[in-house]
């Protein structure tokens, strides 16, 4: 390709609001453009690196036995009734009805489907364990749509389905799959990128893993144990309490005013915040009933699990009066039997802690829970943070990151065949539902995330496996019989070896050639110039600047391609 035949500009500044470094390079550099929030097209660069990424994770999805397929955008809303989704997601999928009258969806993640093909198809035990993924474009309304591809509304991905007769083989090829995903990121260029436990969110299932690149740009927070390795999305990270029982002393009701929040009481009592137990009032999205959440007065409490308990969405609570909740003053005794109460294990074992008296400018001191309470079933439902117990080893010593999500993989269970109803005939003659797995890559988001991870202060550090190009040459005399006579003859001689060449062959100042070759971020640079000829040489290096230097021109194929090799070699 020579680049003054290719469409796309590269650009001196990005727009203000590209304050991620991946976006502002892969708009500055002519691979993105804007349409609507979290809507690009992709120019000829960024559809190179989408379709090579593409290719790698085809290779090991075949690799494990996946069968490619492909499923509609649009599907009818009735699919998604059955298997319950359609009323518990809410406005991030999009939903229309269609000139016929039939209420239809896009699709922003493909089980049911998935469901649709195989059901009446594999009706036997002996049509099991299979796999199959598809590459296809989505559409998810995402509310905050940022960071150019890291977080879009249309997307694509990689979405395979694996469908089984037991959860000891669903655990055999989740295995597989959780290994395919690490050659997957490592041949793609990936470089600081973990896996963690995670929640299953409205994907259902029991066990979830996330492969987080990890980044200070990152949304996902991160417990990591720097020890014995245990780590966790703080969705799903436990939260181990380390409690000071306290000595226990008669229940006494004490006047704090103007002590509505745990700041203003701790400042009053001037007593640790650890001694009381805070109230967090939440309501419910199926029926607007309250949930009063009473934790550790130094804790926050980690939505993501609260909801899982309760089986609902929540939303912060608006506390009337007549609900009988007294805001800022909540507390276990006396409260008002119209609340659902969870309380969190960082209050089991306190023997005297603070809390509200359910009564303006009042709090109770030396509350026993169990003594004034009566019996109270603890749940973890806090967000474990920097310094905490760790759920693997037990020292206090998690620590805390933040990561882009990259894949996920999700032992699904029977969610999707029992609301589908897809069933099979074992070898006993019963009838059964099968077992299902479900494995995903944001491919835009993975560019993305590697750009982001690899790049300078110029533009891109793009790995080989992945680069639009594997080599580009910059002509940096195009008046120049003798310049354009090598630079071409190179050019040439690549392509016909099968190798994949950018050619700069604009008639351009060399400054502004190296700041577009920055932007392209192809890992191999040929520098062709007069003073080059001269010396009968060419100027071979590569983008992060770990090499360097002057072949002869006679030399230049075999030295280029030799070059190429080595690097093609680090992905293997």
């Amino acid at each position: 390709m020579k680049v003054s035949a290719m469409l796309g500009q590269r650009f001196k500044q990005a727009p203000s609001d590209c304050v991620i470094e991946s976006h502002a390079l892969m708009t500055r550099g002519g691979y993105i453009k804007y349409m609507a929030n979290g809507i690009y097209s992709l120019y000829m660069p960024g559809k190179r690196i989408m379709r090579k990424i593409e290719n790698i994770i085809r290779e090991e999805m075949d690799a494990i036995g996946g069968q490619e397929v492909l499923f509609p955008v649009v599907m009818p809303a009735a699919l998604w009734e059955q298997s319950g989704r359609y009323y518990s997601i809410g406005s991030e999928m999009a939903r229309w009805t269609d000139r016929g009258g039939n209420p239809m969806v896009l699709g922003m993640t493909h089980e049911e489907a998935a469901v649709h093909l195989a059901k009446d198809t594999a009706i036997s035990y002996a049509d099991y364990p299979f796999m199959i993924y598809q590459i296809q474009t989505k559409f998810r309304d995402e509310p905050r749509a940022r960071g150019g591809l890291i977080r879009v509304r249309e997307f694509t991905m990689k979405d395979a389905y694996s469908f089984h007769t037991s959860q000891e083989d669903l655990e055999a090829f989740y295995r597989r799959c959780f290994d395919a995903y690490n050659r997957i990121f490592r041949r793609a260029g990936c470089k600081n990128y973990m896996d963690f436990k995670s929640d299953s969110g409205i994907f259902g299932g029991n066990l979830s893993h996330e492969f987080m690149l990890l980044t200070e740009i990152g949304e996902d927070t991160l417990a990591v144990c720097p020890e014995c390795g245990y780590r966790a999305n703080m969705e799903a990270a436990e939260y181990i309490a380390q409690n000071a029982p306290g000595q226990a002393a008669p229940l006494e009701k004490i006047h704090t005013p103007d002590c509505s929040t745990i700041e203003a009481l701790a400042n009053f009592l001037g007593t640790d915040t650890k001694s009381f137990g805070k109230a967090v009032v939440y309501q419910r999205e199926d029926n607007d009933g309250y949930i009063v959440v009473f934790i550790r007065g130094d804790l926050d409490v980690n939505e993501t699990k609260l909801r899982n308990l309760v089986g609902c969405e929540l939303r912060p609570a608006v506390i009337t009066e007549e609900c009988g909740i007294v805001a800022g003053f909540i507390g276990p005794v006396g409260l008002t039997p119209n609340a659902q109460v969870v309380v969190d294990r960082s209050l089991e074992g306190i023997e005297a802690m603070v809390c509200g008296a359910n009564q303006v400018d009042y709090h109770y001191k030396n509350i026993n829970l169990a003594r004034d309470v009566g019996l109270v079933t603890y749940h973890d439902v806090a967000k474990i943070c920097e310094g905490a117990v760790c759920p693997g080893c037990g020292r206090p010593i998690i620590t805390i990151k933040k990561g882009i999500e990259i894949g996920n993989i999700f032992q699904l269970g029977t969610k999707y065949t029992e609301g589908l109803n897809m069933t099979y005939t074992d070898k006993d003659g019963t009838v059964k539902h099968p077992i299902m797995g479900c494995y995903g890559i944001g491919v835009g988001r993975l560019c993305a995330s590697i750009c982001q991870e690899s790049h300078d202060d110029y533009g891109p550090i793009w790995p080989i496996s992945i680069a639009p190009w594997q080599i580009e040459i910059c002509n940096l005399r195009a008046d120049d019989e003798q310049v354009n006579k090598t630079a071409a003859e190179l050019y040439e001689q690549l392509q016909a070896a099968g190798a994949e060449v950018l050619y700069d062959d604009r008639d351009i100042r060399p400054g502004a050639m190296f700041a577009d070759a920055d932007l392209f971020g192809i890992p191999i640079r040929v520098v062709v110039s007069p003073k080059t000829c001269e010396r009968g040489v060419i100027e071979l290096s590569t983008r992060d600047k770990s090499y360097r230097e002057d072949i002869p021109a006679a030399d230049g194929l075999s030295a280029v391609l030799a070059l190429r090799n080595r690097l093609m070699a680090e992905y293997k």
